[in-house]
């Protein structure tokens, strides 16, 4: 399939994980690619994997974020895509009776504003176009609870969900599409590395996925580049969960 030909995406985080899987998806069903990350090595490698640019973005710095829009736009001519998918999940965001404020703030500002500043500057360029599709990385964590809390990372993501569903409603008759991918526990290098210090947690968690796994970064994209393309054209100010149907399980297989 070529959904993509012709059209140009900005990925934020797209040097790793979710967000590299998503530009070699948008890429192979002919997207130009913009790789937007703080790790300038690896944004470097995924943007030359995928014939695509790389532009060194701090997502909490506004003027950052305006201009990796404004650049591609300049470069490329339109702004069809944007995946709003930069985030943290830092080990000192716990439970909200030992997480810091400064843990809580600095998580806050990567996950949701870094996503404000993101549509805030993505939308002008799509409503000049008339057209335009903006997915935003929440998480199956804003529609559930655990007692295994990450306070300020369950907060954003709730935050993400919200803020979306109000842009997706807002901006609908301007033909920009606003929603959110809501991901269960997905196999990237953070979660391996969480979890291999803490097998007790990993198992604690897969107990509670249905299909009795977690997701692979390859799955994730899929999804994205669905709600992304017109095949997704009566979509917006969603809720999307690719979680192995963790949120709708009571009781899950032996």
């Amino acid at each position: 399939m070529q959904r993509f030909d012709g059209r140009v995406a900005v990925i934020t985080g797209g040097a790793s994980g979710i967000g590299l899987a998503t530009a070699r998806r948008l890429s192979a069903e002919g997207a130009r690619v913009v790789i937007a990350d703080v790790d300038a090595a690896s944004g470097k490698a995924a943007a030359s994997e995928v014939g695509g640019e790389f532009i060194a973005t701090d997502v909490t710095s506004e003027s950052q974020v305006e201009a990796v829009f404004q650049t591609t736009v300049d470069h490329f001519g339109s702004l069809d895509v944007a995946f709003n998918n930069a985030g943290i999940s830092p080990p000192e965001d716990d439970s909200i009776l030992t997480t810091g404020l400064a843990a809580w703030q600095k998580v806050q500002e990567v996950n949701l504003t870094s996503v404000y500043l993101c549509c805030k500057y993505a939308i002008p360029h799509m409503q000049r176009q008339g057209r335009g599709s903006i997915v935003n990385t929440a998480s199956f964590v804003a529609v559930m609870g655990a007692a295994t809390s990450q306070i300020s990372y369950t907060a954003s993501k709730g935050g993400v969900l919200a803020m979306t569903r109000e842009l997706g409603v807002q901006f609908a008759r301007e033909g920009i599409r606003v929603n959110a991918l809501c991901p269960g526990p997905v196999n990237t290098p953070l979660l391996r590395e969480l979890f291999a210090k803490d097998p007790e947690r990993a198992a604690r968690r897969l107990v509670h996925v249905p299909l009795g796994r977690f997701a692979e970064p390859e799955e994730i994209a899929a999804a994205v580049a669905f709600l992304a393309s017109d095949d997704a054209s009566f979509i917006t100010a969603s809720q999307f969960l690719v979680d192995g149907g963790i949120s709708g399980a009571y009781v899950t297989p032996l």
